[in-house]
């Protein structure tokens, strides 16, 4: 299972608010960051947020897949190619 799962996210983002229910749904407790409080992640997310990080590795953006998700905690996270997303 995951240990640091990570949601960047911004207020007023439905896509966010998605994100974060799915993640939750298969038992992942994400911390969420605001990008819009930091200039450097606002500049690196602003047009693809959510974007979720787990255990270091960037997984998915703009929306998360299911399918791909649940593939992924199969796999344990150990696998690069796991899931779809990368930098």
């Amino acid at each position: 299972m995951p240990r640091d799962v990570i949601l960047y996210t911004r207020q007023g983002c439905h896509l966010c608010d998605d994100a974060g229910e799915i993640l939750q749904r298969y038992g992942l407790e994400p911390t969420l960051v605001d990008i819009d409080r930091d200039p450097e992640l606002k500049q690196r997310y602003d047009c693809c947020v959510p974007v979720v990080v787990i255990d270091g590795q960037e997984r998915f953006r703009g929306r998360v897949d299911e399918v791909l998700l649940r593939r992924l905690l199969r796999a344990g996270t150990r696998g690069n190619d796991a899931a779809g997303a990368g930098p």
